[in-house]
């Protein structure tokens, strides 16, 4: 069973006696296990806010070809990031990516737009930080190298979107964490969410080392 996580007077603790420090984010051995029992997402948040936790970004990533049912994942998926206070990262342009845009602006969060193009005005209306990468489709591999985590939100209906497959593919080789929501395309390795309240429990197990 994993340990339980516990807030104590600002520091962040496990049941096993482990204390998070947030300059090598990593566990250290020895500090109590007192506290009050908190969740992985609550956990991340206070990091995020309070904490002096590390802004590690996430991505979300999907089509510019979207089905009505993939702009609602993606919508509740940015939203539910960035509640937790991730920055996020994604193409930054239409479809998919404007969807996890707009639900991450709606939860005030940071959205990051690395473009393909050498014109920052492509992105959406939704993203905070547009980059504009001027590299076409090789922003594929730097999305996946730059999160610590993805999130996919489809991809796998026709037309099925091979820009989307590669960056799922470029961040299982790098061994990142790729969640997979209910249209995301079915490559080993993925770790499949129902939804998008399970995707951030699971960004912020690992944003944690806790998987």
């Amino acid at each position: 069973m994993a340990p339980t996580l516990l807030l104590d007077h600002g520091t962040l603790r496990r049941t096993d006696g482990a204390t998070f420090d947030v300059a090598s984010h990593r566990w250290i051995a020895g500090g109590g296990a007192g506290g009050t029992p908190v969740s992985a997402t609550d956990a991340t948040a206070w990091l995020l806010r309070e904490g002096s936790g590390r802004r590690l970004p996430a991505a979300i990533i999907g089509p510019r070809d979207a089905s009505p049912a993939v702009l609602t994942i993606a919508e509740e998926v940015g939203e539910a990031l960035a509640r937790i206070g991730l920055p996020l990262i994604c193409g930054g342009r239409g479809g998919a990516m404007e969807a996890a845009s707009r639900g991450c602006a709606r939860a005030g969060g940071l959205m990051i737009g690395l473009l393909p193009s050498d014109d920052w005005r492509e992105a959406n209306a939704h993203v905070s930080v547009p980059l504009a990468t001027g590299i076409g489709e090789a922003r594929n591999s730097l999305i996946a190298t730059a999160a610590f985590a993805l999130v996919c939100v489809g991809g796998r209906e026709e037309p099925v979107s091979y820009g989307t497959i590669s960056e799922m593919a470029f961040a299982l080789r790098l061994g990142r964490l790729v969640l997979g929501m209910e249209h995301a395309p079915d490559l080993p390795g993925v770790v499949r969410c129902a939804t998008a309240a399970e995707a951030a429990e699971r960004m912020a197990a690992r944003y944690l080392s806790l998987d």
